[in-house]
């Protein structure tokens, strides 16, 4: 359950080729009362998240990227694979996928940052929308509008429980056979019915119809599906926005630095330029800097900007501002735990999610 919450933020199709999303370690069936979210995953974390009595960590970088050939419990890798099944704890991990979702990693950032009118940097594939239409009887339209929301549909951007409801007449006749919830058999009815609609994913939608057939008290539901020539194109590597206020490179290092809560970050490029619109991408994502600038970005934020690239940008006259991979990351740890908090609560379920109080961040400045 906690994973289908975590993929409806971040779907596993957007999980780049290379990625290793989802359960890295444990039992996918086991009862989970309490989570621990963290970027990585140590033997520190884990004993956190025993004395925390987590059953579940959930990280951004998966603990096993490459095929795994052998666990060696004298290894680091090894020592944490076996404390986590000791422990009973599972470890699963959304990582390129959380990064391209819409209310991922880099909304986050870009949201933190004050950047409006944000699109994509890297586009996914456009993924197909449908348009839900479901016939309820006038007074049951709020508890099935719930149940579909909370399957999944009716989200547009990063606006959640988009319907629409117009009243209306609709007309049957039970036969035989039947147990109708309104009528009797061999009479027309008229009833005041609700058309509620909205859009759905197309992956969502066996899930959507699901959902809504469960919560809908009629034995038999009207409901259509209709294809969209609309696509969602909200995901993707990345973001571009505008500033609201134009400033120059060295005062957006210095916001950057005071916003993400970091001791230092390193700029390249003109310190007096003016940044107007901004291209970002959290952790290692220096390699999007022509694409960055081929969208018409003055700055690129992002981590791990090595020396190469670095001298490249600077050399073509563009600009970037290194912030560090966990410093662009951890931001989405807080948004993780809201989205988890209140989707349990929608589904009545009991878990406590904790965001690690442990630093993970491997440098030190001396």
């Amino acid at each position: 359950m906690i994973f289908g919450i975590v993929e409806k933020l971040a779907p596993a199709g957007l999980a780049m080729e290379w990625d290793n999303c989802g359960l890295q370690v444990g039992d996918p069936e086991a009862e989970v009362t309490g989570v621990l979210l963290a970027l990585d995953a140590d033997l520190d974390v884990c004993r956190e998240a025993a004395e925390k009595n987590c059953q579940l960590i959930i990280t951004h970088h998966p603990l096993f990227f490459k095929q795994l050939k052998q666990i060696n419990l004298q290894s680091p890798q090894g020592e944490l694979v076996a404390a986590l099944i000791k422990n009973g704890i599972a470890l699963y991990s959304a990582h390129t996928n959380l990064d391209s979702a819409g209310g991922g990693v880099n909304d986050c950032l870009a949201g933190l940052l004050g950047l409006e009118r944000t699109s994509p940097l890297k586009a996914a594939g456009p993924e197909g929308l449908l348009k839900f239409v479901v016939f309820v009887p006038s007074g049951h339209e709020d508890r099935v509008r719930e149940a579909v929301c909370r399957a999944g549909a009716g989200w547009i951007g990063n606006y959640s429980d988009c319907t629409f409801q117009t009243l209306g007449t609709g007309t049957f006749r039970p036969r035989e056979g039947t147990n109708p919830f309104i009528g009797k058999q061999g009479d027309l009815e008229k009833v005041e019915e609700i058309r509620l609609e909205t859009i759905v994913p197309e992956r969502l939608a066996p899930v959507v119809v699901e959902a809504a057939l469960e919560a809908h008290p009629y034995e038999e539901v009207a409901y259509d599906l209709y294809p969209l020539k609309i696509k969602n194109t909200s995901a993707g590597l990345g973001r571009i926005g505008e500033l609201k206020h134009p400033v120059t490179l060295g005062q957006m290092a210095a916001e950057v630095k005071k916003i993400l809560g970091l001791t230092h970050v390193r700029a390249g490029g003109d310190a007096g330029g003016t940044i107007a619109r901004v291209a970002l991408c959290g952790g290692s994502g220096a390699d999007l800097w022509p694409l960055a600038r081929a969208a018409g970005a003055d700055v690129l934020i992002t981590g791990d900007v090595g020396y190469h690239p670095a001298r490249d940008m600077v050399q073509s006259g563009f600009s970037f501002i290194d912030a560090g991979h966990y410093g662009t990351e951890r931001v989405v740890l807080p948004a993780l735990k809201e989205f988890l908090e209140e989707n349990c609560r929608l589904r009545e379920l009991e878990v406590r999610v904790h965001i690690t109080g442990i630093n993970g961040d491997p440098y030190v400045l001396y």
